[in-house]
């Protein structure tokens, strides 16, 4: 359980503008809606080792893109996020195990003021300097959740039977971080 060598200690912070913070939900039971946050913060304190490494990232609820106005626009109210009344959700690690290239993180995710723990299986990419001079490290990560377990429940029938949203919900993230000096 140690921390990847090319990783160095220090603050990394994610570009947004080289990252993407995804979801895939099931709806009408036959197909998948994909979609994404355009608007979020993070800021990994990496130590000496996995358990003296922290993270902490907030994402803006109202960044959500799912492609389509009207399902955004129903998305952002309050039958889901209700982002007038919970603009930011929130990650906060609370522990990390792995080698090499495979981790599992561990953390708080907060949605709607409802805090459940959830895992991420974590594969680090590696580190590289860009032409700019600034050190990028490169990770994806992935995780299921009850979007009913943080109060998300909103729901319609089928007429054939089954519901209009499932309840479960994959995440996926591609984050870029950079070394801040």
């Amino acid at each position: 359980m140690t921390l990847p060598k090319e990783l160095s200690p220090g603050v990394w912070k994610l570009d947004m503008s080289h990252s993407e913070i995804g979801f895939t939900v099931r709806h009408a039971g036959i197909s998948k809606v994909r979609g994404r946050f355009t608007s979020a913060e993070a800021e990994a304190r990496v130590g000496e080792s996995l358990a003296d490494s922290t993270l902490h990232a907030t994402v803006q609820t109202a960044s959500f893109d799912s492609g389509d106005a009207n399902r955004d626009a129903h998305v952002r109210s309050a039958d889901f996020f209700d982002v007038e009344q919970f603009p930011v959700m929130t990650f906060k690690a609370t522990s990390v195990e792995g080698d090499g290239e495979d981790y599992t993180l561990t953390g708080d995710l907060t949605i709607r003021d409802v805090t459940k723990p959830v895992e991420l299986e974590v594969e680090f990419g590696g580190v590289a300097v860009d032409p700019f001079g600034n050190t990028r490290a490169g990770f994806t990560a992935e995780t299921e959740i009850s979007r009913k377990q943080f109060g998300l429940t909103w729901n319609a029938a089928l007429e054939a039977g089954g519901l209009l949203v499932s309840d479960k919900v994959k995440i996926s993230l591609d984050a870029a971080l950079v070394k801040q000096a």
